[in-house]
C-alpha cells in the first residue's frame, strides 16, 4: 500500500529516491506529489528559447535544425554541436567524444532537451543536455518508457542535472499506479462553497491530465489550499495578536507634535498629511499598529515617521528606530535633530518643557557614549532612539516602548524586527510601523495577503530632477565601456559627481563579501562551456567586480586625473563616515562603493550612478540605488552595465528597470519573475517553499474569498480544534516556523 508518508524508496527503488532526494529533498511519496509541473507542453509546440535564464536548469521542447562535428584544438577528441530551435531562435547542444548521437539528432525530429543554460560569445546553450526523441509518425516507439508523450500535454517539472523533467514524470506515474489517496483536509461543505475538486482528483489531473479543463481545476484546488492554509495562519496570528494590547497614543493639542508641525518651513503634501491621519487613529487604538508607509525616495517618508514618534512621546511613550546600517542610522539621528531643533534638546537651557532627546546607539560607539545612550533608552530620556542591530541586544530596554519604526525593511530578518518589538515587555505590543523606497516582492506578497496595512506616497518629490537610466551591454559593445569612463569625467568636469557600485569588496580571494547583496534574482552571465579551442565545459562564473580592485584600475585608469575614494562595510564606523563626509562636501569626484549607499545617502551634487555587473542585482535594488542621483538641480542619469545575452530573462530583468522609474511597477515586475515561495521568506525561515502554486499578482480574487472564509472558521474555531484536516493543512504549508515568520511580520 502506497501512501502519503511512504517513504519513495520502497516504491521507486533506493537509487532513484537518493537522486530525488539529493536533488530535491523529496523523501516521501507525498514530497513529489507535491512537485507540480512548471508548464505543459502539447507535441506541435516548441519552447520560446528567448525567456530562457542563464545558470538556470532548463527542460525545452524544440526541432533539431543541424548537426555538425568538429575536432578539438587543444586536447583529442572531437565536440558534436547540434542546433535546436523555437521556430524563431536557435541555441546549440554540446557534446564532447560523443560522435555517434549524430545517428538521433537528426535535422527536423523534435524532442525534450534538459540541462544547464550557459552562453558563449552572445549565443545560448546546453552543455552535455540529457534528450528524450519523440517517436516519429508511423515508426515504432523503441523506448518502453516514453509513453508520457503519447499523452496530448506533456508535463514539464522543474528539473535538475541527472533527473531530467521525463525521469520526474515516469516517478509520478510509478507512484500514482498504487497509491492508495490521501483524506481531504477540505471539509465537504467547505468544498462546495469554494466550488473545488476533491483533492485526490486534484493531484492526479496535475500531474497527467487529458486535457487543459482538467489542469485548470486541478491547479484551482492547489491554489485554493495554499491561500487558504495562509490565510488561516495570519487569522489566527491576528486573533493571537489583537488579545495582546498596544498602548495607546492619542494626539496631543499641546506638545512636541503640535509644536514641530508649527514650524514646519513648508507645507505637508497631501499624501503626506493623509497618511498621519490614518497613522495618528492608529496610535490612538489600543491594538497594534502594523502599517506600511511606501514612497519613493525623498517623498517625505521621514516626515511622516517623524510625526508618528512624537506623537508616541507626547503620550508617555518611546519611539525606535531600526536603521540597517551604522551610516544611516547616524545619517537618520542627525536629520531627526536638525528637524526638531530645540525639540530635541531636552534638559538644556530654553529647550521647551515638552522637547525630547535623539539617542544614537550602534555597535561602534565609544564606551562611554554607549553607555549614556543605554541609559537614556532605559531611563526614558531619550524620547527617540536610533540604531542599528544593537538595538536587539539584551542589555537594551527602554523605559516605556510605544513605537517601532523600520526603515528599509527588507534589510532584516523578521525574527530581528520581532526582537525589537519585545522590547516593549511580555504584556504589551508596540506599534510597528514600517518604511520602504521601494515596495520590494515580499512586501507586495503580504500586502496582497492582507498582514499589512498599507499607505503610498506617490506624489513627486519636490525639487526632484529626472533619471534616465541606460544598459550598457559591455559584451556585445565593449567600446561603450570606454566612452561610460568619459562621460564619468564629463559629468565631473560640469561640477558634479559620480557613484560607481560594485557586488563585492574584493580582497576575499573571488569569494563574495558579507556585504554582497546579490538578491532578488542572482543570474549574471557565466564563461561559456565551448570555448574556442575547445575546452572542457567546465569554466568557472566570472568573480563580481569588486570595490577595491575597480578603483585601483581607475585612479591608474581612465580616471586618474579625478579624486576617487571607496566605501564599503569593512570600513570602520569612523572611515565611513569620514569618506561619506568627503563626498558630500565635493572633496571627492568619485565614490566607488558597495551597496551600502543603496538608503539614506543624500549627496544632492551626485549625478550619475555606474553600476557594475547589474545582472547580479535584483530590480528593486537597482531602483534603491540609482535613487541616489536626480537629488539636485540636474538630471540623474544611471548606467546600468552587463554581460548578459540579449533575450535572456536576466536582460529583460534590467531592460525593465530602464523603462521605467515607477517602483511599485518595477516590484510588480519583480513579483511576476520570482517564486511566490520565496517572497513568503522562504530564505529566512530555511525551509523548502510551501507555495508552488499559487501567484500573487494573477490569484488575489482566490487569496481575498480565501480570507473570508478563513476568518469566519478561525472566528468560531481560533485553535481549529473542530477542524483537525484545516490544522494539518496549515503544518504543511505553512509550517511552524513559517507560522512564525508570518506572525512576526
Amino acid at each position: 500500500m502506497i501512501g502519503w508518508d511512504t517513504n519513495l524508496d520502497r516504491v521507486l527503488g533506493g537509487k532513484t529516491a537518493k537522486a530525488l532526494d539529493s536533488s530535491f529533498g523529496m523523501s516521501t511519496v507525498g514530497d513529489l506529489l507535491r512537485h507540480y509541473p512548471r508548464r505543459y507542453a502539447e507535441r506541435g509546440e516548441l519552447t520560446a528559447i528567448g525567456g530562457l535564464e542563464i545558470g538556470e536548469h532548463a527542460t525545452v521542447l524544440a526541432r533539431v535544425e543541424r548537426v555538425g562535428k568538429r575536432k578539438m584544438r587543444a586536447r583529442r577528441g572531437t565536440i558534436l554541436q547540434a542546433r535546436i530551435t523555437d521556430g524563431t531562435r536557435s541555441m546549440s547542444c554540446t557534446f564532447f567524444n560523443q560522435a555517434w548521437r549524430e545517428r538521433e539528432l537528426l535535422p527536423g525530429r523534435r524532442g525534450m532537451f534538459a540541462g544547464k543554460v550557459t552562453a558563449y560569445r552572445g549565443e545560448l546553450q546546453l552543455a552535455h543536455p540529457e534528450y528524450q526523441l519523440f517517436t516519429e509518425e508511423g515508426e515504432e516507439d523503441a523506448h518502453d518508457v516514453a509513453r508520457e508523450f503519447a499523452a496530448a500535454l506533456i508535463p514539464v517539472y522543474p528539473a535538475a542535472q541527472g533527473v531530467p523533467s521525463w525521469s520526474l514524470a515516469r516517478c509520478v506515474a510509478q507512484v500514482l499506479d498504487g497509491w492508495q489517496g490521501v483524506e481531504d483536509p477540505l471539509p465537504e461543505s467547505l468544498r462546495e462553497r469554494a466550488g473545488v475538486l476533491e483533492l485526490n482528483q486534484a493531484l492526479r489531473w496535475i500531474h497527467q491530465p487529458e486535457g487543459t479543463d482538467q489542469v485548470e481545476a486541478a491547479r484551482h484546488r492547489l491554489k485554493w489550499d495554499e491561500a487558504l492554509g495562509v490565510q488561516l495562519s495570519l487569522a489566527q496570528s491576528r486573533s493571537r495578536q489583537d488579545a495582546r494590547p498596544a498602548p495607546s497614543c492619542p494626539r496631543h493639542d499641546r506638545g512636541a507634535g503640535a509644536d514641530f508641525d508649527a514650524r514646519l518651513p513648508f507645507a505637508l503634501t497631501s499624501g503626506q498629511a493623509e497618511i498621519g491621519e490614518r497613522i495618528a487613529e492608529d496610535l490612538s487604538a489600543r491594538h497594534p499598529m502594523n502599517r506600511l508607509v511606501q514612497g519613493e525616495v525623498g517623498s517625505g517618508k521621514t516626515v511622516v515617521a517623524l510625526r508618528a514618534m512624537l506623537q508616541v512621546v507626547d503620550s508617555g511613550g518611546q519611539a525606535a528606530m531600526l536603521a540597517p546600517t551604522e551610516v544611516l542610522a547616524a545619517q537618520h539621528a542627525r536629520s531627526l535633530r536638525e528637524m526638531l531643533g530645540e525639540l530635541a534638546r531636552a534638559g538644556e537651557f530654553g529647550s521647551p518643557e515638552h522637547a525630547t532627546r535623539v539617542a544614537l546607539l550602534t555597535g561602534s560607539l565609544p564606551a562611554a557614549q554607549r553607555k549614556q545612550a543605554l541609559l537614556d533608552a532605559a531611563s526614558g530620556a531619550a524620547g527617540i532612539v536610533v540604531g542599528t542591530h544593537a538595538l536587539l541586544q539584551d542589555q537594551v530596554s527602554f523605559a516605556g516602548l510605544g513605537l517601532v519604526v523600520v526603515d528599509e525593511q527588507h534589510r532584516f530578518g523578521v525574527e530581528q524586527r520581532d526582537a525589537l518589538r519585545a522590547r516593549a515587555g511580555e504584556d504589551t505590543c508596540p506599534h510597528l510601523l514600517v518604511m520602504t523606497a521601494t515596495p520590494i516582492p515580499r512586501t507586495v506578497a503580504m500586502t496582497v495577503f492582507g498582514d499589512l496595512r498599507t499607505s503610498a506616497l506617490r506624489e513627486l518629490p519636490r525639487g526632484r530632477s529626472p533619471i534616465s537610466t541606460t544598459v550598457v551591454p559591455s559584451a556585445e559593445k565593449p567600446a561603450w565601456l570606454d566612452r561610460m569612463w568619459q562621460r564619468v569625467g564629463e559629468e565631473v568636469a560640469r561640477g558634479h559627481q559620480v557613484y560607481v557600485v560594485c557586488p563585492r569588496v574584493g580582497d576575499e580571494n573571488g569569494a563574495r563579501s558579507h556585504e554582497d547583496e546579490v538578491t532578488e534574482g542572482d543570474t549574471g552571465d557565466e564563461a561559456g562551456p565551448t570555448g574556442p579551442d575547445g575546452g572542457d565545459g567546465n569554466s568557472a562564473r566570472r568573480a563580481p567586480v569588486a570595490v577595491l580592485e575597480l578603483a585601483e584600475r581607475l585612479r591608474r585608469g581612465p580616471l586618474r586625473e579625478l579624486r576617487v575614494g571607496v566605501l564599503h562595510g569593512r570600513l570602520s564606523p569612523d572611515d565611513k563616515d569620514s569618506v561619506m563626509r568627503r563626498f558630500a562636501a565635493g572633496e571627492l569626484d568619485v565614490l566607488v562603493a558597495t551597496t551600502v549607499i543603496e538608503v539614506g545617502v543624500d549627496v544632492p551634487n551626485a549625478s550619475m550612478m555606474v553600476i557594475m555587473d547589474a545582472d547580479r542585482f535584483g530590480m528593486s535594488q537597482l531602483h534603491q540605488l540609482r535613487g541616489r542621483v536626480g537629488r539636485g538641480s540636474a538630471p540623474g542619469l544611471c548606467l546600468l552595465v552587463t554581460e548578459s545575452v540579449p533575450q535572456t530573462a536576466a536582460r529583460a530583468r534590467l531592460d525593465a528597470v530602464a523603462s521605467t522609474t515607477d517602483g511599485f511597477e518595477l516590484a510588480r515586475l519583480d513579483l511576476l519573475q520570482r517564486r511566490e515561495g520565496d517572497v513568503l521568506g522562504e530564505a529566512q525561515s530555511g525551509r523548502r517553499s510551501a507555495l508552488r502554486m499559487l501567484s500573487l499578482v494573477h490569484d488575489e480574487e482566490i487569496i481575498a474569498e480565501a480570507r473570508d472564509q478563513a476568518e469566519a472558521v478561525v472566528g468560531q474555531d481560533p485553535e481549529l480544534r473542530s477542524h483537525p484536516g484545516l490544522a494539518a493543512m496549515i503544518d504543511e504549508l505553512v509550517a511552524d516556523q513559517r507560522a512564525d515568520f508570518l506572525e512576526k511580520a
